[in-house]
């Protein structure tokens, strides 16, 4: 599965002006924020994550990176 097909259903935007859902489908807008986000996060990772003394896991390397 594609990360569109596991955003897609996800998506859902209103027209709050006209009460009516917009006519725009964001999901590709949505990917290419998260294959950005994915790619830098990355790229920190292999640069000053290796060096982060008590992260073992993607999820703690992902908590100090936020930060």
């Amino acid at each position: 599965m594609t990360l569109k097909e596991k955003i897609q259903p996800h998506v859902r935007y209103w027209d709050c002006y006209n009460d009516e859902p917009e006519k725009y489908d964001h999901t590709n807008k949505l990917v290419k924020i998260a294959d950005k986000f994915a790619i830098e996060f990355k790229d920190w990772c292999d640069n000053e994550g290796r060096f982060v003394i008590g992260a073992n896991t993607t999820k703690e390397l992902l908590e100090i990176y936020k930060k």
